[in-house]
This record gives C-alpha cells, structure tokens and sequence, in this order.
C-alpha cells in the first residue's frame, strides 16, 4: 500500500480473562474506523486478533449525540465494535481493559474509573487482591427480563438449537446487550459442544444474542462457554458471565442482593454480584499485553 492509500495507527493489545481487544487510542476524534479496518485489526492470520476493537475516544468527540451527552459523567467512551465490525452496545472483559488502559496511560486517577458506552456509562472500581493482582469491579448497570410475560413464564422464553442435542430452554436477559442463558442437563458434556457455528434460535431476537451454555458446579458456583454474536465462540464473556449467574439465580427464586457467583470459563475466573435496584456488578482481571503501530488501508 502507498501512504496515499494506507494509515499507521497505534495500538495495545489486552484481554480480561483471554476474551482479547485491540485497543486504538484516538484522542483527537480522527480516527472512527471503518467495518473493514475493524476486521482487519480482529483478524488472527491477517491483523492482530481479537475478539473485538475498541476505540478510546474523548466522550464528546464521540458519534452518537446519546453518547456525547454522556460527557459530563465519563471524559472518555469505549467505542466497541464486535470482530465482523458491527457495533456493540457495551463489553463487560472490555470495561475493564479499558480501564486498565486509561490508568496506564495517565488519563484516568484514583480507585474509580468512570466509562462511557452506548448502553451508559458504567464505573470501575480498582483494588489490590492478595498476591498483587488487580481487579476491577465494574457496576454493569441495570439488568432485565426480556421477555417477563412469556407464555411459558419468567423462567424460560426460547428454544436454543445445538448440535447433536435436541432443542433446550432458554432464558432471554438484557444487560445493555442481549443474551440467551441455556441450562445444560449433567449427563451433557459442556466442552464437548460444538459451537464452531452460532445456535439456532428460536424466536431468533431482529439483533441476534450472545448464547450463554452453563452447568452449576455447586452453591453460588458455574461454569460456561458461550457464543458472542459478530464474533463466534470467545473464551469468556463478561456480561454473559453475569447473564448467566442471574438466570441461575432467577431459576432458583428471585436474585438477592449481594447474591454471588463464581463463574469459570475457558479463560479463567469472574466474580458476579448482584447489586440493589436490580443492577448486577462483575469483577476479575485485566491485562495488557502488547503495544505497537499497525498499517491499515486508508478508510
């Protein structure tokens, strides 16, 4: 590619418990990338890889007027795009990468890092763990029911096709971005899925869902692999993670504040809380890993 027809832009590279992001810090608001510069950067053999970008952007430099207005609560917005470029409301791993960055980089202080997203804005709480690890404790904002009065009741509203198993319940939850939560029976495998390909829903939410698979290992403890829509099978989902501990809690009753989970997924450990007022907090790691430069076509 000539400099006429190619950009060098900056990255870092980081995950919250192995769900990885390509982080494109754009201060100056230049920069909003393409579909396919985002595909590009999330592609494993061609680009950097990751399961999604994300774009540090000052909050009133952002798009969208919703987010603008966001200005005044958080100086800078998480400007999320899932692998195939599309557009995604909010990332529970990628808040906290985000607020991992912003601290590195100087542009935000303190023990409470506020972010805005296209679902809100929503704030890390940083602390020290025994052994030195960070963790960041993000309130996920509220959480819903989508479909409260369904026929079938509150505890299930679709049928979630997966190879070689016959059609299984499913609950639909909203966190900002949408999930179906599926139970699998005991006598079922949970690594042995094959989720190379997106379970068939049915009815299929206009938007598409993250699919949650989860078994209970026992009290206030689960484990789940789950499907994100745009991007595929990923090693963890960090809403999903908190989708899935409040539809366990929701199937045995009614969610408890301060009720919590440990959720394991194939890329390590999340801590999900539930919270008053019917919001839901999610807590783990966050590491960066890389920084560089990287050529992308000219949009």
């Amino acid at each position: 590619m000539s400099d006429a027809t190619r950009e060098i832009l900056p990255f870092t590279k980081g995950h919250g418990t192995e769900n990885d992001f390509v982080l494109v810090p754009d201060p100056e608001g230049l920069h909003p990338l393409d579909d396919a510069q985002v595909r590009l950067l999330a592609d494993r053999r061609g680009g950097l890889g990751g399961d999604g970008v994300i774009r540090v952007v000052p909050t009133r430099l952002a798009e969208e007027p919703d987010v603008r207005a966001l200005a005044a609560e958080a100086e800078w917005f998480m400007d999320y795009r899932n692998a195939d470029g599309s557009r995604a409301e909010m990332c529970g791993n990628g808040t906290r990468v985000f607020a991992a960055y912003l601290l590195r980089e100087g542009l935000a202080t303190g023990d409470r890092v506020p972010i805005a997203t296209r679902a809100g804005v929503k704030v890390a709480d940083v602390s020290t763990q025994e052994g030195g690890e960070t963790s960041y404790a993000v309130d996920l904002g509220p959480w819903r029911l989508t479909h409260p009065d369904a026929p079938a009741g509150p505890g299930y509203d679709t049928l979630v096709a997966l190879p070689g198993l016959d059609p299984l319940p499913g609950l639909s939850l909203d966190l900002g971005n949408p999930h179906v939560v599926v139970p699998l029976p005991e006598t079922v495998d949970l690594m042995g899925i094959d989720l190379s390909d997106a379970p068939v829903l049915n009815p299929a939410p206009a938007g598409g869902a993250n699919v949650e698979l989860v078994q209970p290992l026992g009290p206030g403890h689960l484990q789940m692999r789950v499907h994100e829509r745009g991007v595929g099978e990923t090693r963890s989902c960090g809403t999903g993670a908190a989708a899935a501990a409040l539809a366990l809690m929701t199937w045995s009753g009614q969610p408890q504040e301060n009720e919590s989970w440990r959720v394991d997924v194939p890329g390590g450990t999340l801590h999900v809380r539930a919270l008053p007022g019917q919001r839901v907090e999610l807590a783990g790691p966050a590491t960066l890993v890389a920084d560089g430069t990287v050529i992308v076509p000219r949009s």
